[in-house]
């Protein structure tokens, strides 16, 4: 029996919206079909979580979709990524150490206000002919080679159809992952909730200080994805395009357990203990609430996300991690970028089983190296030095190699993936031990740190970094030269950082490696707050 369709897409969200317009961009002769659960238009604001993007995510939008005109008219550039760490009770965010930049960065990126995105992609798609119906409930889904049945109900109708490959893009729901059983539970065990409030909550006027306001120039704090950091949590702060500001706290479950969290009077209570400045703004705009949700152990992974019998899992259909450091739309980008290309190959009849298989390999491998970013991290976010280091490390990995690879297209590349593979092997036991080092460090360092600022891309080798990650095309050579060089780099950053740790704690120099060049480190090294002895009445 003829296919109906070459895919269809289970799922509308982001996902699921932004393959079909991949695809429709990249292959326009493939026949798709878009099943959308909700009906549209969606809210604005109040909708969903995943608002902050980083660079690979800001990149498929901007560039590979062309959504460059609708992300700068209806939403908002970002200003980087802020974090303000505890002192003095958290009442003046003036008197909290902050790192984070003073100006936009040279590469993108943006938050986004996910209603008025997904409106936009589906209207998008509409306009091109591609066919999404919204409203439609997937009632089941029969996995059967090169001709899959799908069955859904449309208006109080089940129809049916087949499709040569099934993408799952059903979000946290996971159709196909759950059918199959493929959900593998993972140790990062945290809790979130979220929510969000219909006025600016900009943190440029928490506090008067002159010297603090103008280290950011033009008052454009609010623009960055705000951090209010404690040991155990992390609270964001970020602005929608349509006016409104999204409030999340998110929290080691030992810590912080699930049952503070999941009430919006309960959160408020939380915020009162953690961070009284924020709990008394938000409740000066409790009126304007929008909505609330939270989730309990939110981060899972998957056995399986591209089959060789022709179905994918994009999205949160087939993993998550974790909010921080916003890597939500990465992973939609790079499974998009792999899903693209093994439907339309599979479209052209082509046998696309060993590409599945090494996409597959690839993805759950960069799902389990940005897992270890967070499993067990969690206890040392209220340690300003240990954090400014992890940060400078995370992003200059991001930057040096995960980032460069995207924006180079190179995850769709199989054999070019394979012949750095001893690269990426160095590349991943180095990262797994600088994430053993930090947790020790933690432990080690009881400093307490006060007021002050610092900037991860005042290094300029990691400056250069972030901006070689908008250069033109590389050749094959070209580009396995300079993830050699930025590997070298990081084993430089890696040294220094190493032995800086050794000067808290000298149990720490057994993470300290092999003789060679380090990196000056020194705008990021903190001084830890001197505390006066009380002294007798």
């Amino acid at each position: 029996m003829q296919p109906d369709y070459d895919v269809v897409i289970l799922g509308g969200g982001l996902a699921g919206l932004t393959l079909a317009r991949q695809l429709h961009r990249e292959s326009p002769h493939v026949r798709q079909l878009v099943i959308e659960k909700r009906r549209h238009p969606v809210p604005e604001a109040a909708f969903k979580v995943g608002e902050s993007s980083v660079e690979i995510g800001a990149h498929y939008l901007q560039r590979v979709l062309d959504l460059e005109q609708h992300l700068r008219s209806a939403h908002l550039e970002k200003l980087g990524l802020r974090y303000f760490f505890p002192n003095g009770g958290n009442r003046d965010l003036a008197r909290r150490f902050e790192l984070g930049p003073p100006t936009f960065p040279v590469v993108p990126s943006f938050q986004l206000d996910r209603g008025r995105l997904e409106n936009a992609l589906l209207r998008m798609l509409r306009e091109s002919n591609v066919e999404v119906v919204d409203g439609s409930s997937v009632r089941r889904v029969s996995l059967e080679s090169q001709n899959h049945l799908v069955e859904f109900d449309v208006g109080g109708e089940v129809r049916s159809l087949r499709a040569r490959w099934i993408a799952d893009a059903s979000g946290r729901a996971g159709i196909v992952r759950r059918q199959l059983g493929l959900t593998r539970s993972v140790t990062h065990a945290a809790n979130a909730c979220w929510f969000r409030v219909g006025a600016r909550l900009q943190v440029d006027d928490w506090s008067p200080e002159a010297v603090w306001r103008e280290r950011v120039p033009g008052g454009l704090r609010w623009l960055s994805t705000n951090h209010l950091m404690g040991r155990g949590y992390w609270v964001w702060l970020i602005p929608l395009g349509s006016g409104s500001t999204s409030v999340g706290i998110v929290g080691d479950a030992s810590l912080h357990p699930f049952a503070r969290l999941n009430r919006f009077d309960r959160a408020l209570d939380w915020l009162d203990e953690h961070e009284p400045q924020c709990a008394g703004i938000v409740r000066a705009h409790e009126a304007r609430l929008e909505d609330f949700l939270a989730l309990r152990h939110y981060a899972y992974g998957c056995e399986r996300v591209f089959s060789p019998d022709g179905w994918s899992l994009v999205g949160e259909a087939g993993v998550f991690t974790d909010p921080f450091y916003s890597p939500g739309s990465d992973f939609i980008a790079i499974g998009n970028d792999c899903a693209s290309d093994l439907i339309t190959r599979n479209a052209a009849g082509e046998d696309v089983a060993g590409r599945a298989e090494a996409f597959n390999t690839g993805y759950l491998r960069l799902f389990d190296a940005f897992l270890r970013l967070y499993d067990g991290q969690y206890p040392l976010m209220g340690n300003a030095q240990v954090m400014t280091a992890k940060a400078a490390w995370d992003n200059g990995c991001y930057w040096a190699i995960t980032g460069l690879l995207y924006f180079q297209r190179r995850y769709r590349r199989p054999e070019f993936m394979e012949s750095i593979e001893p690269l990426m092997r160095r590349f991943f036991v180095l990262h797994a031990r600088m994430q053993q080092l930090f947790r020790a460090w933690d432990l080690a360092d009881s400093s307490t740190y006060g007021e002050g600022s610092a900037n991860v891309v005042s290094l300029e080798a990691l400056s250069r970094l972030q901006t070689d990650l908008g250069v033109s095309t590389m050749h094959d050579g070209e580009l396995r030269a300079v993830l050699a060089r930025n590997l070298t780099l990081l084993e430089s950053f890696a040294r220094s950082w190493q032995a800086l740790a050794a000067t808290t704690d000298l149990s720490l120099a057994r993470f300290v490696r092999a003789d060679g060049d380090l990196l000056d480190i020194s705008p990021l090294v903190l001084q830890p707050q001197t505390i006066e002895p009380a002294v007798a009445p």
